[in-house]
């Protein structure tokens, strides 16, 4: 499956306030449509107070007012439907936001939801139970003055963490993605997995041996009490069950210490069919570090379920500026297109990814996200890859008649999709041509995947199916290449690529696929 991430906010406003929302989705779902994926990934549309953007869900069945209405959301999922194309919802359940109704009546001991968070008592000298410490930087713990305890957030101290070891919890978070099933959704992306459980016991997290990459305390600790725990696996197999009663689809979004070890346990027969990590990122973009991450993948994930590749989303900085390291710009995208759809499994593709979209560098006056405005300049926070998608060079880039919630780069303005849907070299076509010929070849959307053995810099793997074999080869470095043609002659698709008496070629950012 080829699944496209909207971030609503900033994909296509329809009512010009500055926001996109859901029916400038619907507006532009031809063109998802003309790229040839299966489905569409909104992130969280849901009533929310914004603090996270969506993140901090304060009613899971309301749409906020900013996107629309429930009305915009099933015109867009009939229109959708209509092209046939699936809509994955985004659901957020490891915490709700503090003005979700749960958390108000946990708060204060109503209606047998006490215990629905994580509550826990202070030490004997008012210190928080343990040494938990949040994602978003500082104590993981709140103190609550009118419940006299404090709660537990792995993130904002806005977005309190549920308590899921409670049955009752369980039931409820089932029940909210019951609702959206009976819409007619396709499925889930599951956000932060491997947050959704903690010990019930508070143990406190050892350090880590060595933290001086550490951008705060987070990074000082190996976190076994706080995420990655064991009780996740039976609530994975009751959403399993839920979401197979509606032939529904389930994709994971898994981060922690060991995170392709934990995608393939949350893989596992009778539970989620794909998980993704972080792991292509990252700054490394190196043939071995790569190579690395398709082995332990395939090492750990058994079919029918599959991994997920992701090399760009709303959270890490976008793949075209990350993994660029001086070669040329638009040659480096297309190369890091071509690689993504190459791949085993199922693939994430993030709004203007296909357009090769460089990270924007949103000026410290204009930041939104509170992550990055705690730890600025050393880290910008996540606004440099959320920024408004350009549709065209007028004002905004056509994302919207207002001044936008995050500025439009002027670079992105002048990689519009309406400028490259008239160029038949842009980054946008050759995304088209890559996707219909992994959708057209079963090798690449169906086959098997063995890696091969090649020189320094580049990466190198075969897809087999029903006998028919192709090799795919990606030179990573920032210089030329010279690689074996394994017994393939013919070019199917590449750029900077040469075959000559069965040796190939492979220029800066170039590869190749070859027919066996």
């Amino acid at each position: 499956m080829i699944i496209y991430q909207v971030y609503p906010r900033s994909f296509y406003d329809s009512n010009n306030d500055g926001i996109g929302d859901l029916a400038g989705i619907e507006q532009k779902l031809a063109y998802i449509k003309s790229l040839g994926v299966d489905a569409i990934w909104i992130s969280p549309f849901f009533k929310s107070p914004m603090k996270d953007f969506g993140y901090d869900v304060s009613d899971y069945r309301a749409v906020d007012p900013i996107f629309g209405t429930m009305d915009d959301f099933k015109s867009l999922m009939k229109r959708a439907k209509a092209l046939g194309l699936g809509i994955i919802v985004d659901m957020v359940i490891s915490h709700t936001s503090e003005e979700h109704a749960w958390f108000r009546q946990s708060r204060a001991r109503q209606n047998n939801k006490s215990d629905w968070y994580l509550w826990a008592d202070p030490r004997p000298d008012g210190s928080p139970p343990n040494n938990w410490v949040s994602v978003f930087g500082g104590p993981a713990w709140r103190w609550d003055a009118e419940r006299r305890q404090y709660y537990f957030h792995s993130f904002l101290s806005s977005q309190p963490d549920l308590n899921m070891h409670n049955a009752d919890v369980q039931n409820a978070v089932l029940a909210e993605m019951d609702f959206w099933l009976d819409m007619g959704v396709s499925g889930f992306r599951f956000d932060a997995c491997n947050h959704i459980f903690q010990d019930e016991m508070l143990r406190n997290n050892p350090p880590r041996d060595n933290p001086g990459d550490a951008l705060h305390p987070y990074g000082y600790q190996v976190h076994v009490y706080d995420q990655g725990r064991p009780e996740m696996l039976p609530f994975l197999e009751k959403i399993r069950t839920l979401l197979d009663a509606y032939g529904a689809f389930s994709l994971a979004e898994v981060g922690g210490t060991d995170p392709l070890t934990l995608m393939g346990q949350y893989t596992r027969p009778g539970r989620l069919h794909s998980a993704y990590s972080f792991a292509l990122m990252r700054p490394d973009y190196s043939a071995p570090y790569v190579r690395n991450v398709i082995a332990t993948l395939e090492e750990h994930i058994q079919g029918p379920s599959a991994a997920c590749y992701a090399m760009s989303n709303h959270d890490k900085p976008r793949v075209a500026s990350r993994w660029q390291h001086g070669r040329d710009r638009d040659a480096t995208a297309r190369e890091h297109l071509a690689l993504l759809f190459a791949m085993r499994g199922d693939i994430c593709l993030y709004q203007g990814e296909e357009l090769g979209l460089p990270q924007s560098d949103v000026p410290f006056e204009r930041l939104q996200d509170p992550f990055g405005i705690s730890f600025w300049p050393k880290f910008k926070g996540r606004d440099g890859c959320r920024t408004p998608m350009p549709w065209n060079n007028a004002l905004h880039g056509g994302f919207s008649k207002a001044e936008p919630w995050l500025p439009v780069d002027p670079i992105h303005v002048d990689m519009n999709v309406e400028h490259q849907e008239s160029d038949a070299h842009s980054t946008l076509r050759f995304a088209r041509e890559m996707i219909a010929l992994r959708n057209a070849r079963p090798e690449l959307h169906k086959g098997n995947i063995e890696l091969l053995d090649a020189p320094e810099g580049v990466l190198a793997f075969s897809r087999t199916h029903e006998g028919s074999r192709i090799v795919c080869l990606f030179n990573m470095d920032t210089v030329p290449k010279k690689v074996p043609g394994f017994g393939a002659a013919d070019i199917v698709f590449g750029q900077h690529a040469e075959v000559d008496a069965h040796v190939v070629r492979l220029g800066a950012s170039g590869f190749c696929i070859l027919q066996a």
